[in-house]
C-alpha cells in the first residue's frame, strides 16, 4: 500500500472517479500495525479501488481536515468526498465487508 502525502492527497485521492480506501494511521499505533497486513492484502484482492496510507503525525492537516481523533481510522472516498469511515482495528472479512458496502 503507498503511502502518501498532504501534497499528493488531492490528485490521488480526491480527484479520481473509482472509489480509495485511506488508512489513517501512526507508527507508534499497534492497532495500526495490526490493520496495516489486512488492508495490504485486501488491496491484492480488490483490484477495482486504490488503497493509501497517510501518517497523521507526518500530514497534520489531512487529519484535521477529516477530524481524525482515534486511529486507525480506515476512510473510504468516492468522487472526492469522505463517504464512510471504520475506526478501529477490524478483522479481515469486517473490512472487506466495510469495503463491499461502499463500492
Amino acid at each position: 500500500m503507498d503511502k502518501i502525502y498532504e501534497e499528493e492527497f488531492q490528485v490521488r485521492v480526491l480527484n479520481v472517479e473509482h472509489p480509495v480506501v485511506v488508512d489513517f494511521y501512526a507508527d507508534w499505533c499497534g492497532p495500526c500495525k495490526m490493520l496495516s497486513p489486512i488492508l495490504d492484502q485486501l488491496e491484492k484482492e480488490n483490484d477495482d479501488i486504490e488503497f493509501f496510507k497517510v501518517n497523521i503525525d507526518e500530514n497534520p492537516e489531512i487529519a484535521d481536515q477529516y477530524e481524525i481523533m482515534s486511529i486507525p481510522n480506515v476512510g473510504i472516498f468516492k468522487h472526492g468526498k469522505l463517504v464512510d469511515r471504520s475506526v478501529g482495528f477490524k478483522s479481515a472479512e469486517e473490512m472487506q465487508a466495510f469495503i463491499d458496502k461502499n463500492k
